[in-house]
């Protein structure tokens, strides 16, 4: 067995103030395709940079091409839970992981049973309007797309409807932040998995770590590797799914 899968074992055995701070590598393991890995979105070939197509001057004043992109390659609805996802929600449920903090937008941690989820970057399954606030499914952007110009209108005002994700150039909800700030504080461990930690200012986040243990899980390199006190080179559902103790989950 991996040594340092063991110490995490143990770790996470004698922990029950655990956060866990993640990025899109926890999904790519449900079919989600990720931003800068080499087939990620911004290594393929489009008529915009994804990162000029995904920003509010953009989505502004190119709605049509906005929405066509964001329904083509942001929409996963048919993407389930994974390893990981099921993992966490099992350590909330034992009273041992006290808040999910995501930069993700696809709702999978909640899918998967977990409560307390802090989603920094907004979710998919979250839209309103931009005129009277009333909200839509996701199916409701989805269905837009076989109609008319793809741009989404609110049936009681004719306001375009938003999807709930912050694009570039959009400030994080500061809620969002004071909750995810309060929790890392509070933690004594530490998880950070399947990021690269490049998109700020959500990477900066666990700098308020202050507790004992710090773990990152990371396929590649990422600038809190010289800062951890485990660093995991593997994918985060193979990382997290291998600290099943002989007999069930690690629950005490």
């Amino acid at each position: 067995m991996d040594e340092k899968i063991e110490k995490l074992k143990d770790w996470i055995a004698g922990s029950d103030n655990i956060v866990f701070f993640g990025g899109a590598g926890v999904s790519t393991e449900s079919g989600i395709p990720d931003f800068r890995s080499v087939d990620g979105l911004y290594h393929q070939q489009w008529s915009d940079p994804p990162e000029t197509i995904l920003s509010h001057t953009y989505y502004e004043r190119y709605p049509e091409k906005f929405f066509a992109f964001y329904r083509a390659k942001l929409l996963c609805p048919d993407a389930k839970p994974n390893a990981a996802h099921r993992k966490l929600a099992e350590w909330e449920r034992a009273g041992k992981l006290k808040a999910v903090i995501t930069q993700n937008i696809d709702g999978l941690h909640q899918a998967a049973g977990s409560k307390e989820v802090l989603e920094l970057h907004g979710s998919t399954l979250r839209n309103y309007c931009t005129r009277c606030g009333k909200f839509y499914p996701v199916s409701f952007i989805e269905e837009a797309g076989g109609k008319g110009d793809g741009v989404p209108r609110c049936t009681d005002c004719g306001g375009i409807v938003k999807p709930d994700v912050v694009l570039y150039e959009e400030g994080l909800d500061e809620a969002t932040i004071e909750g995810a700030v309060s929790a890392i504080r509070r933690a004594d461990m530490l998880i950070v998995g399947g990021t690269s930690l490049a998109v700020y200012p959500a990477a900066g986040l666990i700098r308020y770590f202050r507790g004992a243990d710090l773990v990152v899980i990371n396929k590649q390199p990422t600038p809190a590797d010289g800062m951890a006190t485990l660093l995991v080179n593997k994918p985060i559902g193979q990382a997290l799914s291998e600290t099943e103790r002989e007999g069930g989950a690690i629950c005490r």
